[in-house]
């Protein structure tokens, strides 16, 4: 609803008293999307533009003024979800609005001056789009998007320990180069010991041999640890992040996903690992060597090398075919997977529930169902990826069954020695194995990128404001706490919680406040707390917008008993040291007895001591909550 003071007109160079401006409205909104609150009244003052509606060139402007990155685009319809949204839109008539979200050929938008967004489809967009739209963004965001996580966020790690890589890719180099003496000793085993019966050629041949052995056993446990001592410090890297990410995002994130959906995610870290520890990297300088077996093999017989090179592009055309299903039945046994650990996390945590109301069937029922769905889905994958396998082994061995052949008519055509189609066969089987080595690596490669792409859902989203410069951190809260306008929506497609609440409470004054369930009581200490931000309006404490103060610093110095009180599994005295590890045990005590705890707690086994089970289960619910 339109707001007294905000973007109504009131005199000035109005076109008309009271006519309400959509483009400062929506304006402000944006700025609110981008945790950059800003006044209405100081918005109009800067646009200089008196009581006159504002445009798309002043909205521009004072997106510059704000150090908002801004920019009208020309957009059609139809590529309406590809737009970093949400952003300004305009109709026809020359009113604003904002574009939350496309997709499905919908478009959700929100018009200022209306109560809640609409959903409306592409074509009913069409018939009042003007076709442009203000796309903003702030410099953090900015920055962040052109770090986002993909698989190019690895590309940096590879530069940070190049030498250590620099050291495998030389590791390899040698391990293929040793790869070419085993052919050619055999060949001259074959064709000069055998034939002559050369015994001290054969010892001194076999010296050499051992020697190579034992130096590319040496330099493939070499290169082995040097690369999984590598990717262990970039997985510690990006676990570090991942926890770090995942703890500071805000609350409307989780809100909007199942538990198990997160745990999920955080599972394919495990995919991630077991690829950078694979043999990905050194694949590359084996594929180079592969060409260098095909110019020796070339010298043996250019005839025999035609039916090698025949079975490679069949490799190809394998992987070519299977790599579609394969990624749709990764992405569908991810799903699946999410759905049965986001219910399992649910039973488990509301296990006692289950058992109170007896529906240990039902659950076990559709518990079945799901593991049904998730086992027939991996089954299928594990199917393609089998038949894929099996393809390639099977062009493995007809190829084989050619060389054979064709390379025994040559030696009993006199075209080639015993010798020289054995090694020929062993270079062929060198040749062959980084190809191998690919058509496995594609299949890994299609779920680490799966993998990835679902730890994007994690890494990509925006945290929370972080400590800054132009954050304030104020000294001790005297407790004025005020709200102004506020209006407040869990997402941008839901019905608000608040509307237009504005209300005052005097440090050290003591207020209840009821009402019915879904009213907004709680919504009210989680605004106060900056665990959601308003979408209209201001929240205040001491006069200062909490908008401006650095949301870690504000829940130091406030103190909460929340509807659910959740205990770690820690001490009594750790749980109630959470915030301050280093508490003095007087002040635990202290704060103990303020909270009517410590008698309670003297009466446990090892008093403050005394471990607390999961979820404080060994715990009555008025303890906990104390």
């Amino acid at each position: 609803m339109p707001q007294s003071g905000d973007a109504a007109i009131v005199g000035g160079n109005a076109p008309e008293e009271g006519v309400f401006d959509t483009a400062l409205a929506s304006l402000v909104l944006m700025l609110g999307f981008l945790q950059k609150p800003a006044d209405p009244q100081q918005l109009r003052h800067e646009a200089g533009k008196g009581g006159a509606l504002l445009d798309a060139s002043d909205l521009l402007r004072l997106a510059k003024k704000l150090d908002v990155r801004a920019r009208e685009a020309k957009v059609k319809v139809e590529r309406l979800d590809r737009q970093p949204l949400p952003a300004i839109g305009s109709t026809k008539e020359g009113q604003y609005f904002l574009l939350l979200q496309a997709g499905n050929d919908q478009a959700l938008i929100f018009h200022p001056h209306k109560d809640k967004p609409e959903s409306i489809s592409f074509d009913q967009f069409g018939e009042i789009f003007s076709g442009s739209l203000i796309l903003m963004t702030t410099r953090e965001r900015l920055a962040g998007a052109a770090r986002a996580f993909d698989v190019t966020w690895f590309i940096p790690s590879i530069v940070k320990y190049r030498h250590v890589l620099r050291d495998v890719l030389i590791a390899s180099f040698f391990i293929q180069i040793l790869a070419l003496v085993s052919p050619l000793f055999f060949q001259i085993v074959i064709d000069k010991v055998l034939v002559h019966n050369g015994l001290t050629t054969l010892e001194v041949l076999a010296i050499g041999f051992l020697v190579v052995s034992v130096f590319d056993v040496m330099m493939g446990g070499l290169r082995t640890y040097l690369f999984s001592h590598t990717t262990s410090r970039v997985d510690a890297e990006l676990g570090s992040r991942l926890f770090h990410h995942l703890t500071h995002l805000p609350m409307a994130y989780f809100q909007a996903r199942r538990v198990g959906d997160s745990v999920a995610r955080v599972r394919e870290l495990e995919t991630i690992r077991d690829f950078l520890t694979s043999s990905a990297l050194t694949v590359v300088i084996d594929l180079f060597f592969a060409i260098v077996f095909l110019a020796v093999m070339w010298l043996y017989s250019p005839k025999l090398l035609i039916i090698v090179l025949i079975t490679l592009p069949c490799y190809a055309l394998i992987l070519i075919l299977l790599s579609p299903n394969l990624r749709r039945r990764l992405d569908e046994k991810f799903a699946r997977g999410a759905e049965n650990q986001s219910f399992l996390v649910e039973s488990v945590t509301g296990i006692e529930t289950i058992k109170a109301h007896a529906v240990e069937p039902q659950m076990q029922a559709r518990w079945e169902r799901q593991l049904a769905g998730y086992i027939k889905t991996g089954f299928s994958a594990s199917m393609i990826a089998n038949w894929g396998r099996q393809g390639i082994e099977l062009v493995q061995k007809l190829g084989t069954v050619a060389l054979l052949y064709f390379g025994a008519k040559l030696v009993i055509e006199g075209k080639l020695t015993v010798g020289e189609l054995v090694a020929f066969n062993m270079l062929a089987g060198q040749a062959a194995g980084p190809v191998l080595r690919i058509a496995q690596l594609v299949q890994d490669f299609q779920q680490a990128r799966i993998a990835v792409e679902r730890l994007g859902d994690i890494l990509n989203a925006p945290m929370e404001p972080a400590m800054s410069a132009s954050r304030a951190s104020l000294p001790a809260v005297q407790g004025l706490v005020s709200l102004e306008n506020v209006t407040f929506r869990y997402r941008p497609d839901a019905p608000e919680v608040l509307r237009d609440v504005s209300l005052t409470i005097a440090a050290g004054e003591m207020l209840g406040i009821v009402g019915p369930s879904g009213s907004g009581k709680s919504t009210l200490t989680k605004l106060i707390q900056r665990l959601h931000t308003p979408e209209r309006g201001r929240v205040l404490v001491d006069g200062v917008d909490l908008s401006m103060v650095d949301p870690a610093w504000l829940r130091r110095q406030v103190g909460v008993v929340l509807q659910e009180n959740l205990l770690f599994n820690r001490s009594v005295r750790d749980n109630i040291a959470l915030a301050d590890p280093a508490m003095a045990m007087e002040d635990v005590v202290a704060a103990a007895k303020l909270a009517g705890a410590h008698e309670f707690i003297l009466e446990l086994p090892e008093a403050y001591d005394a471990r607390i089970d999961e979820r404080g289960g060994n715990l009555s619910g008025g303890q906990r909550q104390r």
